[in-house]
């Protein structure tokens, strides 16, 4: 299945990501967790980008594979375009193809000095449009609520979401908030613009000391004030930060689907536990 048919079937898509352990040794471990995830009923998975191969790892290929056939679960595999040719692209979508797989998150991929930026395909745009023109995929595209760190203002940034609209990217998934109003302010711009692509809400529960830094780091999402109090209280206690962690995430994800979101995507990070908590919390409104 598309998953951008589950859109126009739901009045809240619910999903969970995860990401391909460094160490291939790992691969039981991950499949047990993907196991405990499957009985939430996610409406689909998605799998962050990782090669695997000879440096050790799982590819993204073969655990979106894993979801899609042993789990019967829609599978939504990351591709990046960051450092690739047209060649690479296209062997990458064979792969996929041939595992079953035809939902794809297509991604310029972050800026890295070993990865010169694709001649071929320099923005996730130009990637999404190669996808298309294979056929047999469904493309999805990222977004983000507080403007996409390299864009110039947030209103550049969702302007250039028109190029995804032109390119049939849908559904849009957005990149990691904690503050609600960033969430409707971003939606709201986009719809003046008739961007009418629906969205997924990304929510990562930050339920230990470790993730708050990296992850701040990474998203370059604002802190409210409320979070920062949240923190602040708990952060030598880590039961209390894992349990005020998922409450504050479950009372996000709870304001954003009584506002009439498109869809929740929750960041997991490869932790059932966390999964069935929020799960638990939100489970009445989806």
């Amino acid at each position: 299945m598309f998953i951008s048919h589950l859109y126009k079937q739901k009045d809240c898509v619910f999903s969970i990501e995860v990401f391909p352990p460094k160490q291939s040794t790992n691969k039981e471990k991950l499949y047990d967790t993907l196991k405990e995830m499957a009985t939430l009923h996610p409406d689909f998975m998605s799998v962050t980008y990782g090669a695997g191969g000879s440096n050790g790892g799982i590819s993204t290929c073969e655990i979106a594979g894993y979801i899609q056939n042993q789990l019967e679960i829609p599978a939504l595999a990351h591709l990046t375009c960051v450092g690739a040719d047209r060649n690479t692209i296209r062997e990458n979508l064979a792969q996929l193809h041939t595992a079953g797989v035809h939902n794809i998150l297509a991604l310029r991929g972050d800026a890295n000095p070993n990865l010169p930026f694709s001649k071929e395909f320099p923005h996730a745009s130009h990637l999404a449009e190669e996808i298309l023109k294979q056929g047999g995929f469904c493309v999805a595209g990222a977004c983000y609520p507080e403007g996409h760190p390299e864009a110039a203002s947030l209103v550049q940034d969702v302007e250039n979401l028109v190029y995804k609209q032109n390119a049939q990217v849908s559904p849009l998934i957005t990149q990691l908030f904690f503050d609600n109003l960033h969430f409707y302010r971003f939606l709201n711009l986009m719809r003046k613009k008739n961007i009418t692509i629906p969205v997924s809400a990304g929510i990562m529960p930050i339920v230990n000391t470790r993730q708050i830094e990296r992850t701040i780091k990474l998203s370059s999402a604002s802190l409210p004030p409320q979070f920062t109090k949240m923190i602040a209280r708990w952060q030598d206690d880590p039961n209390g930060l894992f349990e005020a962690g998922i409450e504050y995430a479950i009372q996000q994800i709870r304001d954003l689907i009584q506002s009439g979101t498109d869809g929740i995507h929750l960041y997991a990070m490869n932790n059932p536990t966390v999964a069935k908590k929020v799960h638990e919390g939100i489970q009445d409104l989806l």
